[in-house]
Parts: C-alpha cells; structure tokens; sequence
C-alpha cells in the first residue's frame, strides 16, 4: 500500500536530470532568459520544445545520404595477396628512411 500510494501521489512529479550543456549555449540561453524575464528552466525548455517540434516538421531532415560512386579501373597491382604487399612497401618504407640517415 505505501509503494502504491507513493506512486500515485508523486507520478506527476517534475523530473530532474543533469546535463552538460556548451558554455556558449548556456550564455546565450542565459541571456534569453534574462531578455524575456523568465527563468533558465522555462527558456530552456521552451528551446527544446521549439527544436523537437521542428525536426519533427522537417520529418528526418530530407533526403538520406547517397555516396556517388566512379569507376576505378583495372588494379594496378595484385591486390589478393595485400599483406604481402604492405609488408613489401613497409619494408621498402623502412630502407628508404634507413638510406637517408647515412
């Protein structure tokens, strides 16, 4: 019954959160609020109801993403053996700089 009647009365409660918020969001919320003589809270919430309801409207922000692709040609190299060849051109790598310190 306590847990019951704990629930009832405090289900309607004001939620708290902790959130880190941009300093240079803060400000200009800070300033807002200061501006429309209301409280941090209030513009706060007011500017994320304001943003969730647009990106909403906007529904997903437009068409996704299509990655235009071209052809590249025949390889120039053999490229089934891949280790093989990074291993070659570390170790070419490896020689040139080993050349250069002399």
């Amino acid at each position: 019954m306590v847990i019951q009647h704990h629930y009832l009365r405090c289900h309607n409660a004001i939620m708290r959160s902790t959130v880190r918020i941009d300093d240079d969001l803060m400000l200009e919320l800070k300033q807002r609020a200061r501006d429309e003589s209301v409280s941090l809270t209030r513009m706060l919430n007011r500017t994320l109801r304001a943003g969730l309801f647009q990106a909403q409207q906007r529904g997903g922000g437009g068409a996704p993403f299509r990655q235009q692709s071209v052809a590249m040609g025949a390889p120039r190299l053999d490229i089934d053996k891949a280790l093989a060849l990074a291993a070659r051109l570390e170790d070419e790598e490896v020689a040139r700089e080993l050349s250069l310190r002399k």
